[in-house]
């Protein structure tokens, strides 16, 4: 019974409808023939057997079982109706039994809808076995004898079979074509419609960091609290910080198999209310927090964490205030990440094209261009020493354009890998190009076990890339120095060399120091361009806030000139 009452939400009008409409076809069928009101207790016995099969049509034990009492009762009670006809002359021969017979259409219908062939299969063996115990057991005379007996059980049991073996064939034959995926046509349209509606949201951004720190501010307005952060999932399987507030930074509890309201969060998608702080560094004194996920349809998308340094801060009324802000915006946060990693796929694969172009064309061209002033000097006549010493020159040249390439190729595969972090991304980076131009490099790393982003370690490690790349090809430095400090959502990434400096109006420097620029201002940083004592120049960026402060809102700044 407490499976019945599982499923009796799944009962099927369709099905409901094809019995009882059977059910009284037959019935009357049944009293035209014999003429006999008793005959229908098989009527009211199929209409038992019926119960399950209707009742928990998706149960894989009762469902089978009402269908095969639906085909055995069918088959007992053509040979009763055929008596009955035959003795009160209404129907002679055993024909009579064409009254219950149609009945067997349901059960095997239903069975081959299902796309059960052997339930349909065994349905069929058990009509065969009860008619031929009906036509030999029940009444007083044996039926099975009778040619219209025999006739009437063959004609249904063909049917049946049709029934049972053809259904799922005409279902396919019936079925409309599927019309051909076009996978690229559907993603141009969509990116389309993308575009437009980007273009028409508030401030025309989808910035998941800018979308984080607007709900943050709602939410101060709703509950006060001394610390606040909202964290999404990273690839990697942990947490990310997308924007914290609170007068100083906290180690907000990143993994989601800890034992933590922010784990439990994760998993109900219901909101969770502790007694302790979810950073991974104790707090002392009384703590109160509230972490609410933040669902968008049925997946989990990110966290809202709010703690107080009081005692019960968060009663049932306010969990619901939170709720309602926080329902309201995990659509937009989950565009805004949409978006984010529709940009990444997209810039990543346009990266690898960019890098096979060059790899496959230009820099095969430039090997050949090599090989062929090689040629050129091994086979010039003695005495050309002014024409050997150009073709020197000219083959260093290509030598050396070769090696920028093959470091561009370098800089367009360098990806921050999902285990490795931003600072082994930038140290492998800073380490190859140091090598290739004698650069000694020093590093100083300080990143947290927190990540940030992936787009924004991409767009960090793109900063710092191009900050090196300067570093060697235009400071004639000696030493570079890199420091990469990482505690989301701050960091920080310094290069600093002892070269020359940017004294000289060079046009490719500016161009670098405008991409970084928007880099930074992509991700809502500040880039910083100083000299450094007594020579050389440092390049920083910094993202997020401060240990200090709520939040960074400074605009990106370079200064003229290089």
């Amino acid at each position: 019974m407490p499976v019945l009452a599982s499923v009796s939400g799944r009962v099927q009008p369709l099905a409901v409808a094809a019995r009882l409409v059977l059910l009284a076809l037959v019935a009357a069928l049944t009293l035209i023939a014999t003429g006999d009101p008793g005959q229908l207790r098989w009527i009211a016995l199929l209409a038992v057997a019926a119960l399950p099969a209707v009742i928990a049509a998706d149960h894989h034990v009762f469902a089978p079982l009402g269908r095969f009492a639906e085909v055995a009762i069918t088959g007992l009670a053509a040979g009763s109706i055929a008596v009955a006809s035959d003795l009160n002359n209404t129907l002679d021969a055993g024909f009579g039994a064409e009254a219950i017979l149609p009945y067997l259409a349901v059960p095997l219908l239903t069975a081959a809808l299902r796309r059960r062939p052997t339930e349909g299969t065994a349905l069929l063996g058990v009509a065969a076995v009860a008619l031929v115990v009906g036509g030999t057991l029940v009444g007083e005379v044996s039926p099975i004898t009778q040619p219209g007996f025999l006739a009437a059980g063959g004609q249904w049991l063909v049917l049946g079979a049709i029934i049972t073996f053809a259904a799922d064939t005409m279902r396919q034959f019936m079925q409309p074509a599927e019309p051909t995926p076009q996978p690229y046509a559907e993603a141009t349209r969509l990116l389309t419609q993308l575009r437009s509606v980007a273009r028409s949201l508030p401030g025309a951004t989808l910035d998941p960091g800018g979308i984080s720190e607007h709900l943050l501010e709602e939410l101060r307005l709703v509950t006060p609290s001394d610390r606040a952060a909202v964290l999404s999932a990273s690839g990697g399987g942990r947490l990310v910080v997308l924007a914290q507030t609170g007068v100083e930074r906290v180690d907000w509890e990143v993994t989601l198999d800890a034992d933590s309201a922010i784990a439990d969060a994760w998993a109900t998608q219901q909101p969770q209310v502790a007694n302790r702080s979810q950073a991974r560094s104790s707090r002392a004194g009384a703590t109160s927090s509230l972490v609410v996920p933040l669902v968008a349809g049925v997946r989990t998308i990110g966290l809202v964490i709010l703690e107080s340094d009081v005692a019960n801060a968060y009663p049932k009324e306010v969990v619901s205030e939170v709720t309602w802000v926080t329902d309201a915006a995990a659509l937009r946060l989950e565009a805004a990440l949409l978006f984010d990693d529709v940009r990444s796929l997209a810039t990543n694969e346009e990266r690898q094209r960019l890098a096979r172009e060059i790899h496959d064309g230009v820099a095969q061209e430039l090997v050949m261009v090599g090989y062929g002033i090689d040629n050129a000097q091994a086979t010039l006549p003695e005495g050309a020493e002014e024409t050997a010493e150009e073709l020197r020159s000219l083959r260093a040249e290509v030598t050396r354009v070769i090696t920028e390439l093959r470091l561009s190729l370098f800089e367009l595969r360098s990806e921050v890998d999902r285990n490795g972090g931003l600072a082994a991304a930038i140290a492998e980076y800073a380490r190859t190009l140091g090598t290739s131009a004698g650069l000694r490099v020093h590093f100083t790393f300080d990143e947290s076990t927190a990540r940030l982003p992936a787009a924004t370690e991409a767009e960090l490690l793109r900063i710092a890339q191009e900050a090196i790349t300067n570093a060697r090809k235009h400071a004639g430095a000696s030493n570079l120095w890199v420091t990469c400090t990482v505690d989301p959502p701050y960091a920080e990434i310094e290069v600093s060399d002892d070269g020359r400096g940017f004294a000289d109006d060079r046009p490719d420097g500016r161009y670098g120091l405008t991409i970084m620029a928007e880099r930074a201002e992509r991700i809502r940083g500040r880039l910083k361009i100083t000299p450094r004592h007594p020579s050389g120049t440092t390049v920083a960026v910094v993202l997020g806030s401060s240990a200090r402060r709520d939040s960074v809102r400074d605009s990106v700044s370079a200064p003229e000139g290089e």
